[in-house]
């Protein structure tokens, strides 16, 4: 009998909302880096849920370092007969053989500690990655690209900015903690820009901001994956700051129908915010969270907020992918909590 895949209802979502566009798939072949990350899962399984459903016939081929550590984490993808591996490193991997119409880079250096200590191999890793994804593109003739690029493009957003616009420059001598990986990324977009111009290759940039969802890891330095770890474990979520910063959440469903649409449908050499507009603070987080738990886990806030100063914000607009593509938020941020905090407690019964 055939094991039930717990994504099987996001799954079913994700084509609902996706459906017209998934013949460009049919008989192609593409190629994706990043794939045994958080974003490269929910790629991996979106993306051969649609060649079941639809019957693409599309053949998959996957980056990754390690590929066994790739079939003991996933191994109902790693087993899927379209799927083939590719071992290296995407700043130098060998070529695979033959032509890929579509590619998506979500593969990147996305340590917080990584960025603070040794800033210039961050930096690298992320522009290296991206010149060698572009030269692969030329030599196996792809007609797309997808680069998942991020908000950190922008800097530290303003005071007086409620929400980053595609159109907003951003300030480099205000990038912040997250300047060297911000920067890489803009300079990785760049260098898309500059391929797309010089050939027929169409990229399609997504900044992405902060979500949740199955798959996504729950002991880095994500905010939302360390209180949902907290309420597993039935401790206290604690918040090392003052909890005023403001930060929004799209679920991971939601995040696929955003990043494929953008792939088929979005503008060449265009950059999309990819996130939530509905923004909140991290002590309200913390306590929705919280609440998200029976009993209900107790919320500890390190220091108190200094008066008269404003608030950290991270909140993107989503105008231009409302407007030009028809995307939206579909799921609450409470629903994406329970669906999360489910989906790791039943993952956690089966590897106890």
């Amino acid at each position: 009998m055939k094991k039930l895949n717990p994504l099987a209802s996001d799954l079913n979502f994700i084509l609902d909302h996706t459906q017209p566009y998934w013949s460009e798939l049919k008989n192609q072949s593409i190629f994706i880096t990043g794939g045994t990350g958080f974003f490269g899962c929910w790629l991996l399984e979106s993306l051969l849920w649609a060649n079941q459903k639809f019957h693409l016939n599309c053949s998959v081929c996957v980056l990754t370092r390690d590929i066994e550590a790739f079939k003991r984490k996933s191994p109902h993808l790693a087993s899927d007969p379209l799927l083939r591996f590719h071992r290296g490193d995407v700043r130098d991997f060998t070529f695979p053989e033959g032509t890929f119409s579509h590619i998506i880079h979500a593969a990147t250096e996305a340590s917080a500690q990584l960025n603070r200590e040794q800033p210039e191999i961050m930096f690298g890793t992320i522009t290296k990655g991206m010149r060698h994804v572009l030269d692969f593109a030329k030599h196996c003739s792809a007609k797309k690209l997808l680069f998942t690029s991020s908000g950190a493009v922008y800097g530290v957003q303003p005071p007086n900015v409620s929400f980053l616009s595609e159109l907003y420059e951003g300030d480099p001598k205000n990038m912040g903690e997250k300047a060297p990986y911000g920067a890489a990324k803009k300079m990785a977009e760049e260098l898309c820009i500059r391929a797309a111009n010089a050939s027929s290759l169409e990229v399609k940039i997504a900044r992405c901001f902060a979500f949740i969802g199955p798959y996504l890891p729950l002991d880095t330095h994500f905010a939302i994956g360390n209180f949902i770890l907290a309420g597993l474990h039935h401790e206290p979520i604690h918040i090392q700051g003052d909890g005023t910063p403001y930060r929004s959440y799209l679920y991971a469903a939601d995040l696929m129908i955003w990043l494929w649409t953008i792939l088929f449908r979005g503008e060449n050499k265009r950059s999309y915010n990819v996130g939530s507009d509905r923004a909140i603070s991290i002590a309200q987080l913390a306590h929705v969270v919280a609440g998200a738990f029976e009993p209900s886990v107790k919320v500890e806030i390190s220091k108190k907020p200094i008066l008269g100063r404003p608030a950290d914000r991270y909140v993107p607009s989503i105008e231009r992918a409302r407007k030009e593509l028809g995307l939206q938020q579909r799921v609450s941020l409470l629903e994406a909590i329970q669906k999360t905090k489910v989906w790791y407690s039943r993952k956690l019964k089966i590897e106890d």
